[in-house]
């Protein structure tokens, strides 16, 4: 049995980035979200919203609901997916725990005010830009935090939601019940929470699909130079990607062109011009923005085919067949 190195080192990648996304995850939630009891969305969110109405630790009410959503999401979403999740599911924890023993506390119990006091939009914004970027981190590398995290997992595995969209119905529930606990203060004061929580949620959101979407964009290159066999042959050895050729005519010159039709990753950009350029300097190169490449390489379509649709469809091309 040989070992794919390979493969065990993009294992060990993934486990780095997915706890680098939950370290900046707790010191984003710990030093600017809980401090100024910042309502969040997901189940560190409500977690947050019970200890904050009846002083029960968040991670316990963490660990327990998200003990719950594995066992439920267990058959939809790959065992690889879960062994990723339930480690950092339990690395979250205890980044938690080890999160609140070790920054001062004020005299409520909650972590100190490291902005100053009134600063909650500007801890805000912060805390919602960090973990924004930590959720994306943990989700690149084949990941979630648990929770509603496993709910946009688990929807977006087989439809084409993205997984901010899925967040935010979760989270607006979430959010929104703070409106039932008078722990909170008046109607004024918990609609006021609510309130910031859904700016928290829009932000957070924003930032991962932002993320999420950039790492994902890709870009088409049209190709038209004399040595169009030299540069083919140095786009597929180099880069691995497949080159479609097209026929074409100038207009002006009246002359049979070769084009060169080409999807790649944005951040491929810049080797795909250096290679074109090392070849032929005066080629001519159109680059496109694509909305979205589905397919072997790129993204998955995420859509389902039903099966009776399928069935209708073989028994018209049989009946017009045999006619």
């Amino acid at each position: 049995m040989t070992i794919d190195h390979k493969l065990i080192f993009k294992e060990v990648e993934d486990y780095f980035f997915i706890t680098l996304g939950l370290v900046l995850y707790t010191i984003a939630f710990t030093v600017f979200l809980m401090p100024y009891q910042i309502v969040a969305g997901g189940v560190t969110g409500l977690s947050a919203i019970i200890y904050y109405a009846t002083g029960f630790h968040l991670e316990n009410t963490y660990i327990m609901i998200n003990g719950v959503l594995l066992l439920v999401a267990l058959k939809i979403l790959g065992f690889k997916f879960m062994m990723k999740t339930i480690y950092a599911i339990f690395a979250l924890y205890f980044l938690l725990v080890f999160a609140q023993e070790i920054i001062p506390v004020q005299e409520n119990g909650l972590p100190i005010k490291i902005l100053g006091e009134g600063q909650d939009f500007m801890s805000m914004i912060i805390g919602c830009v960090i973990t924004g970027i930590a959720l994306a981190t943990v989700f690149l590398h084949n990941g979630s935090t648990g929770g509603t995290d496993i709910i946009a997992a688990s929807v977006n595995k087989y439809h084409n939601v993205s997984l901010g969209s899925v967040l935010i119905a979760a989270d607006f529930c979430i959010i929104g019940s703070c409106m039932f606990f008078p722990q909170f203060g008046d109607y004024i004061e918990r609609a006021h929470k609510v309130m910031f929580g859904f700016c928290v949620m829009a932000l957070e959101n924003f930032v991962l699909d932002y993320v999420m979407n950039a790492r994902r964009e890709s870009v088409q290159f049209m190709i038209f130079t004399r040595k169009w066999q030299e540069i083919a042959n140095a786009i597929g050895t180099e880069t691995k990607h497949g080159v479609t050729i097209l026929d074409g005519h100038g207009w002006y010159t009246g002359k049979e062109v070769k084009v060169l039709c080409i999807l790649a990753r944005k951040n491929e950009s810049i080797n795909m011009f250096r290679l074109i350029k090392m070849i032929d300097p005066n080629a001519f190169v159109s680059q496109s923005a694509v909305i979205g490449v589905y397919g072997e390489g790129f993204d998955e379509m995420k859509v389902r085919i039903k099966t009776k649709k399928i069935e209708e469809d073989n028994r018209l091309l049989k009946n017009i067949k045999e006619e």
